[in-house]
């Protein structure tokens, strides 16, 4: 699902941030830093921000200690990360730098350390300027959270005030890499929330929140370790035309319209491109606001409401993307929204990930190939219903109060498979439940040749009573515009689904699968000892391991946990080397807004269609 009526602030952000040259494309290779040293790698210089450091005059930023209280020029730590990133200024270190910040607050935008060039009025435009590029893959640019090589126990807070589009600010930046930071805002409040959350965008002063934690647009080569990016009143990441990005130990929660926005707005278009990984990755919260302090979820809010919702999303798009041992929950609208991942030669492969409690699709596609193995799927797409933190209104103007969050949109199928002409799908080794209108669906955008294919092999399929329509249950595959049946399912375990349904002719059905919890909102995909699932499923296509990373023995279980299986760490399937791509060229500020894009057929479905 997209949402464009944020389309005209994107002009806002073309025209604040500033534009720089992208640099070459390749995977980082560097050891770790020393934080004494000012050569950490290659050539670049390190930069020190601590809370106790000096402005410009009195510190020269190139050692870890405070200022002494006295003197310029001393051989000491900067204050505030807008000393080395001047808003609507230039930046003050070079392309394979490191900016390595101290632990403690930092105020990010009007009125912060070294905002000199900002103005209450155009608040909105005091952010820092892009990062410079590094001069290649062995030498990337680098902000660092202190700590970022030691676990990151006490990560600095870079927080937006004054409402600044973003904090972080990655346009044409390359050979980057993020580590070891938590960004968010001190404000509960939602930008452009039709309730009393709604922030004050009109007069100054606005206000301790921020729109966004990091924006990027054509940027390669960029690793992110050790973020939380949270509490935002738009959204986390607002990031486009994006490739070869690596994405490990980042959360992105609690941000007021979406997690992971990945349409632009602008005229240049959105498509990503080459190795996009994402491993321990936690999405959840997402269309809720944050209190501040306390961050609890409040004024969830949805389509309905005018709101958004989606975990993650992009616009029309390629890449070959990767989500291993993550969790994407408890956002108001799908969880992984990949629909508009249309391009030819695009791939999606999903491993060893919860996806739960989003009020859509917990996972969507619109073509392949995807591949979804060893994950945990519980599609309580009717999770925010009677919860005391969403926004009620009266949106049909009956007298009564509405819940502002569309339980079950898109009928709230769990995995909605969607298969360009030949395209294949695998879906292997899961558990999944639904109360959504059916687990698993199929649908072709058209023209399709029925060689199109779904591979479905060690599933448990736990149906459950449908939300929407509470007289039957959950179906249990439904395909639909294709030729053939694209099904090709068994070797599972399914119950208590609609009309009884068992296609295969080695699946177990109709019984109880042995799981520790089969409810809605309790689900626990752990196998009992007395399981039928055990030793039941098909040897020659199980993973190794399992949703845990256990190893599998030489009879594995059905569904994503193999039962008694010693924990192994799972090992990382390596990001592939992608061949260096051309920089881009200089977005230009577009005159008009982008025409709207058309829903594509897989949300447009009746649910009166079965």
């Amino acid at each position: 699902m997209k949402h464009f009526r944020f389309a005209l602030l994107g002009l806002f952000i073309i025209a604040t941030i500033g534009l720089t040259a992208a640099s070459s494309s390749a995977s980082f290779s560097h050891p770790p830093p020393n934080e004494t040293s000012n050569s950490l790698i290659g050539s670049g210089v390190t930069y020190y921000v601590r809370t106790d450091g000096g402005n410009l005059s009195q510190c020269t930023g190139l050692a870890n200690l405070p200022y002494p209280g006295s003197g310029t020029n001393q051989p000491c730590a900067w204050d505030h990360p807008f000393r080395a990133l001047p808003p609507m200024g230039t930046p003050r270190i070079s392309g394979g730098d490191t900016l390595i910040i101290g632990s403690g607050a930092y105020r990010m935008g009007y009125g912060a350390p070294g905002a000199d060039n900002c103005d209450a009025g155009g608040a909105f435009g005091c952010v820092m300027p892009p990062l410079p590029s590094g001069t290649n893959s062995t030498n990337p640019t680098r902000i660092l959270g202190a700590g970022w090589d030691s676990g990151c126990a006490n990560p600095p807070e870079l927080w937006g005030a004054e409402r600044p589009w973003f904090i972080l600010n990655l346009t044409d930046a390359s050979n980057v890499k993020l580590a070891c930071m938590e960004i968010t805002d001190h404000s509960g409040c939602v930008e452009f929330h039709s309730g009393a959350l709604a922030c004050e965008r009109d007069n100054a002063p606005y206000g301790d929140w921020a729109s966004y934690g990091l924006y990027a647009e054509d940027s390669d080569n960029v690793q992110l370790d050790d973020l939380n990016i949270h509490g935002l009143a738009a959204g986390g990441v607002h990031a486009g035309r994006i490739s070869n990005w690596t994405v490990q130990e980042v959360r992105v929660a609690g941000n007021g319209s979406v997690g992971w926005d990945g349409d632009l707005w602008d005229a240049l278009g959105d498509s990503n491109s080459g190795a996009l990984t994402f491993r321990r990755w936690t999405v959840e919260w997402n269309g809720c606001g944050e209190t501040f302090p306390g961050e609890q979820p409040t004024g969830c809010w949805g389509q309905i409401a005018g709101g958004y919702g989606d975990g993650f999303a992009t616009g029309y798009s390629g890449g070959h993307w990767l989500v291993e041992d993550s969790i994407i929950r408890y956002n108001t609208s799908d969880g992984l929204d990949f629909l508009y991942i249309t391009e030819a030669d695009s791939s999606i492969t999903i491993r060893r990930t919860l996806v739960q409690g989003n009020a859509g699709n917990q996972i969507k596609n619109f073509r392949g190939p995807l591949r979804v193995e060893n994950s945990i799927i519980v599609g309580n797409c009717g999770f925010f219903h009677g919860k005391p933190f969403i926004y009620t209104a009266d949106f049909d103007g009956d007298g009564n109060l509405d819940e502002s969050v569309d339980n079950c949109r898109a009928l709230g199928t769990a995995l909605a498979l969607g298969l360009a002409p030949g395209d294949q799908a695998s879906v292997i080794n899961n558990t999944l439940t639904s109360e959504g209108d059916c687990l698993v669906t199929a649908e072709c955008p058209g023209n399709c040749n029925g060689t199109e294919a779904v591979l479905a092999r060690n599933n448990i399929l736990q149906g459950q009573v449908d939300f929407l329509q509470p007289f039957e249950n959950t179906c249990l595959l439904y395909q639909e515009t294709f030729p053939a049946d694209p099904f090709d399912a068994d070797y599972s375990l399914i119950n208590n689904v609609k009309d009884g349904a068992c296609p295969g002719a080695h699946d177990i059905c109709g019984v109880s699968p042995g799981l520790v919890d089969t409810g809605m909102d309790t689900f626990d995909a752990h196998l009992l000892a007395s399981s039928p699932a055990i030793n039941a499923g098909l040897a020659s296509i199980a993973p190794l391991n399992d949703f845990n990373g256990s190893t599998r023995d030489t009879q594995p279980d059905i569904g994503a946990y193999e039962y008694g299986a010693a924990p192994q760490t799972p090992t990382p399937t390596p990001t592939p080397t992608i061949t260096q791509t051309p920089a881009p060229t200089p977005t230009p500020t577009p005159t008009s807004p982008p025409p709207a894009k058309t829903f594509l057929p897989l949300i447009l479905r009746s649910a009166a269609r079965r």
